[in-house]
């Protein structure tokens, strides 16, 4: 019937959003956060150079940079994470660069130098280490920022194709019909981007407050 159909989109919908946020959570994680521990490791004119490209990159609206990129790359999910990435990385970097700087003026850190142990040991056995709970708190809560974007930029029609079901896109195709008897094509998949936005950001501030309840005085 029209009525599975139409749920069977917006799960479709739901899993498509959901699953470029992730992958670009998972890419972000890994090669932006090394670029911030070199930063805060190396010093001098790399820490410069870093973080006046995260200022840079920061300056500017994340859906003006991808809406250029997307214009350029054209759609589909592999070029919506590149974008996400590009436009959105300095995020990570410069969580990951405050936190290095932080921890490694601790304690235990001059303590495992007192040992003896060699600079790289002391950098990426005790250091980094430290620095993956505030990662993880940028992460979840970014995640549900990846898929709100996505969304914009599937409703503006350079996201995903018309053959991928995406949420920002189902909202899309009903907003011609919002006056009338048929309002509920935008607005059911825009309930369940609310929903799936806010309960990710939920997600996020408890894993921010088990991770770090310093933080929350």
């Amino acid at each position: 019937s029209s009525t599975d159909h139409l749920w069977v989109q917006h799960h479709g919908g739901i899993f498509r959003s959901t699953d470029a946020g992730k992958q670009w959570s998972e890419i972000k994680k890994a090669g932006p956060s090394t670029f911030g521990f070199a930063a805060a490791v190396l010093g001098g004119w790399v820490d410069t150079a870093i973080s006046r490209v995260i200022e840079f990159q920061l300056s500017f609206p994340a859906i003006l940079l991808a809406l250029i990129m997307l214009a350029v790359l054209g759609q589909g999910v592999d070029k919506i994470v590149i974008a996400l990435v590009a436009v959105q990385w300095a995020y990570f970097a410069r969580t990951v660069r405050s936190s290095a700087l932080v921890e490694r003026r601790r304690e235990y850190i001059d303590a495992v130098r007192c040992l003896g142990l060699s600079h790289a040991r002391i950098m990426f056995g005790h250091l980094m280490p430290n620095c993956i709970s505030p990662l993880i708190v940028v992460a979840t809560v970014q995640v549900a920022s990846a898929i709100a974007l996505e969304a914009t930029l599937s409703f503006l029609g350079v996201g995903l194709p018309l053959t991928e079901p995406s949420l920002g896109l189902l909202i899309s195709n009903g907003f011609k019909y919002i006056h009338s008897d048929r309002y509920w094509l935008s607005i059911y998949p825009g309930i369940f981007l609310m929903i799936t936005v806010v309960a990710i950001n939920l997600v996020g501030d408890q894993v921010r407050t088990v991770l770090d309840p310093r933080g929350q005085r």
